[in-house]
């Protein structure tokens, strides 16, 4: 039994002598053998397996992206916190909502003091404040204030950066600790961190500030919006890029990105990997490391390539020629690539994690842009290869939207702050994230009006549907069955009736034989459902037994004898459809019936007889009006067509007080500002429908007005004739009449493109008439006989 003992025993010695021997080496990189894990550790990326595993990182990339200089997130709290002492700020708590009770939203912008300079950016702001429709120079009627002070950039280090905000702040007998104000950042922080420091404290301030972090962002307060230049268009702004109905939506690059490459610091890492997805075929990624004093000192292997590789291509002709743009971050989390992308239809690929994207809280940004993680850069090339071509020009029809709607100008920027703020203020009106993200946009749909999406007219024809004939409204087939938009909307159409607004401003003693007869015409339509007598004269109208007796109701509204006046939103008018008249009109049953049938098709869209266009005289330099035969139109004057009810709201509501003095002031140009926002509205031209008869161009004599009417434009004035030139002379006072209201309409139709920036109208070469319409066929087969008589 001893001996058997001793044998095992020198077996387990023996077997540790040679695992000792033969494995020991292996034993030792373990570290309960050791005893020291600090020498066993390695430093990274010291690969022992380098030969089987190829590594696709440099050495130098790798060392800077644990920069020292950079913050970790306890840092990045506290110093958010040293700015954001009212972090828990939500409108229930720091918002005063009792100051918009009286007077409604009303915006207030403290008037600038001697000797304190601001950037240009930060005048466009305030000129855009003051340009809209929510501006009041009274500071007791406003609900919203925002400050005279440039804190748009808040680099220390910046020419413009302002000095002592807080003091100057302190001084504002309406800071209230920055309750009910807003305030507007472009650039925070400074070298080498870019923290969210403003070097201010905001209170309880709504702060709109590009670069937004999302962990600094207070949902529901404070509004993230995108970082642009000092160049960016005050109003109007370039249209997008993307041509109409663009097909195939691939381009010759699939995937693009040329900019600059940061050596050391934030928001290195994702720009110096960037490189490793370039194929030079239809992926292009360009980098330069040649900017700054002293990038020579801090430039790697890399640089000299890269700069070479850089000039090769035009970053322009890129952005025109890619389907999808990548989007890094920079030093701050935006940049001005972004705007870029959407404007020129490159389908933005945002790699900047943690960027609160602008006007999120509205816009639905995974349809027009496709976010991605700075940490799967490897794999964006293959996702992006994965979208259908039928989802990429979705992509791309909305980037167009966005930028038009949203974007394109510091003016839309600017509005669609307030109006998101406003929405805050009332969520019960609000509007539907739907209608944000649809055509028109947010800013040209009124909650005011409705906030029931059958009660617009931009939606009816959505997705291909078409609302049904008169005759068979409620008629509803199996293809309105699918639910493409809304379910309550399923089948919505345009009222099966119209309301006749006819302006009257004539004289009171005696009812013009014209007049007359216009009312028993338009009273004799089937779809008639009331026909409105705008009187706009000083004298009152005569009494109703001098009225003719017609089979709907009529209704005499008393105008205040401005211009404006017609196009106000009466609530007698309860009908989706307005038929615009002026008292000297002449219409007949079936043009009118016609007229409606049309409107019926396209709702949207401005509908009627007498037809002008547009032109640009290079002679002038300016925008000039005609009236005379063309193939080509872009206006029908409302003296006979048909619209929306809703533009009269948008007329009255949505266009700023000095925009309605200018129609008043300016005979005859009321009915041009109407062309001009129906356009700017649904970028279509009217449509103009077959009238019975040509009418001459006349001025009628106007009695017992006082109102500076002499000149508006009437119903026989639809005569067309040669273009680009004012009408031939007439003598007498007829022909200075005409003279004179030609030249208030050229002045009227340059004021308004100056202020939208652009010229909104757009030209056509339709007109649509009857089937059968002067045919050689029998009379019997055609629907409207009685438009091909004289």
């Amino acid at each position: 039994m001893q001996t058997r003992k001793k044998y095992i025993l020198l077996t387990f010695l023996a077997s540790w002598l040679l695992l000792f021997f033969f494995g020991g080496d292996q034993l030792r990189h373990f570290a309960f053998f050791s005893g020291r894990k600090a020498e066993v550790q390695r430093n990274w990326p010291h690969w022992t397996d380098r030969s089987l595993l190829k590594n696709f990182e440099d050495l130098e990339e790798l060392q800077r992206d644990g920069d020292p200089s950079l913050l970790s997130p306890r840092q990045r709290r506290a110093a958010w916190l040293s700015v954001y002492k009212n972090s828990r700020c939500r409108m229930e708590t720091c918002f005063n909502f009792s100051r918009c009770e009286k007077n409604g939203f009303k915006v207030f912008a403290y008037p600038q003091e001697r000797g304190q300079p601001i950037s240009e950016s930060y005048g466009k702001i305030l000129t855009s404040i003051e340009r809209s429709r929510y501006y009041t120079p009274k500071p007791e009627e406003a609900c919203l204030f925002i400050l005279s002070i440039d804190t748009l950039d808040r680099d220390h280090l910046s020419a413009q950066y302002v000095r002592n905000v807080n003091e100057k702040i302190r001084n504002f007998p309406l800071w209230n600790g920055g309750r009910n104000h807003l305030i507007f950042n472009l650039y925070s922080g400074t070298w080498p961190n870019y923290t969210e420091d403003l070097g201010f404290d905001i209170g309880q301030a709504i702060l709109a500030k590009a670069s937004f972090d999302t962990e600094s962002f207070r949902p529901g307060f404070d509004i993230s919006i995108p970082l642009f230049s000092k160049d960016h268009p005050q109003r109007g702004g370039e249209r997008g890029w993307l041509d109409r109905d663009s097909i195939p939506p691939r381009k010759k690059y699939l995937l693009v990105f040329k900019g600059k490459r940061y050596l050391t610091g934030i928001g290195s890492g994702t720009r110096n990997a960037l490189h490793h997805i370039h194929n030079g075929k239809d992926i292009i990624s360009l980098t330069t490391c040649k900017h700054g004093k002293d990038w020579e000192k801090h430039k790697d292997t890399r640089c000299d390539k890269d700069n070479v590789d850089y000039e090769k291509f035009d970053y322009q002709e890129l952005l025109h020629n890619s389907t999808f743009c990548i989007v890094p971050r920079g030093r701050r989390l935006g940049s001005f690539r972004f705007l870029e992308a959407l404007q020129a239809a490159c389908i933005p690929v945002l790699l900047s994690d943690g960027w609160e994207l602008p006007f999120a809280e509205a816009i639905d940004w995974g349809k027009a842009a496709v976010v991605g993680s700075e940490r799967l850069l490897l794999q964006i090339p293959s996702a992006v290869r994965c979208i259908h071509p039928e989802r990429v020009l979705a992509f791309q029809q909305q980037t167009q939207f966005l930028w038009d709607a949203y974007f394109s100008s510091v003016d839309k920027i600017v509005h669609t702050t307030l109006e998101i703020i406003k929405d805050r203020l009332s969520p019960h009106g609000s509007r539907s994230r739907f209608l944000w993200n649809t055509l028109p946009g947010g800013l040209l749909v009124l909650p005011n009006f409705s906030t029931h999406i059958g009660d617009f007219p931009f939606y009816y024809l959505q997705h291909g549907r078409t609302p049904p004939a008169p005759a068979d409204h409620g008629k509803l087939s199996a293809y309105h069955n699918t639910c493409v938009l809304p379910c309550f909307f399923s089948g919505s159409s345009p009222s099966k009736k119209f309301t006749a607004l006819i302006r009257v401003v004539s004289q009171a003693g005696s009812l013009s034989q014209p007049l007359l007869r216009l009312i028993q015409a338009v009273s004799g339509s089937q779809y008639c459902a009331q026909i409105l007598v705008l009187w706009s004269c000083e004298k009152p109208p005569p009494p109703s037994r001098k009225w003719p007796q017609t089979t709907v109701p009529l209704t005499i509204i008393q105008g205040r004898r401005k211009l404006s006046d017609r196009f106000f939103p009466y609530t007698a008018i309860q009908t989706d459809a307005v038929l615009s008249l002026d008292e000297h009109t002449s219409l007949s049953t079936s043009e009118v019936d016609f007229a409606f049938v049309v409107w019926r098709s396209f709702p949207e869209r401005i509908v009627g007889f007498p037809a002008r266009s547009h032109f640009w005289d290079p002679e002038q330099g300016r925008w000039g009006y005609t009236s005379k035969w063309t193939n080509e139109l872009s206006i029908v004057l409302t003296a006979a067509a048909f619209y929306h009810r809703y533009y009269h709201s948008l007329f009255t509501e949505y266009l700023p007080a000095g925009l309605r003095d200018l129609v008043d002031g300016l005979a005859a140009c009321e009915d041009i500002l109407m062309n001009v926002l129906v356009a700017a509205v649904t970028k279509l031209p009217p449509i103009k429908v077959t009238q019975r008869k040509q009418h001459k161009d006349t001025v009628p004599q106007q009695v017992g007005c006082t109102d500076g009417d002499e000149g508006t434009p009437l119903g026989k004035a639809w005569s067309p004739s040669p273009p680009c030139s004012a009408p031939a002379k007439v003598k007498g006072t007829a022909g200075a009449a005409g003279s004179r209201r030609f030249s208030q309409r050229q002045d009227c139709l340059n004021q308004l493109v100056d202020w939208f920036g652009h010229m909104p109208l757009v030209s056509s070469q339709l007109r649509l008439d009857p089937v059968l319409f002067k045919d050689q066929v029998s009379v019997l087969r055609k629907k409207y006989p009685r438009l091909e008589k004289p």
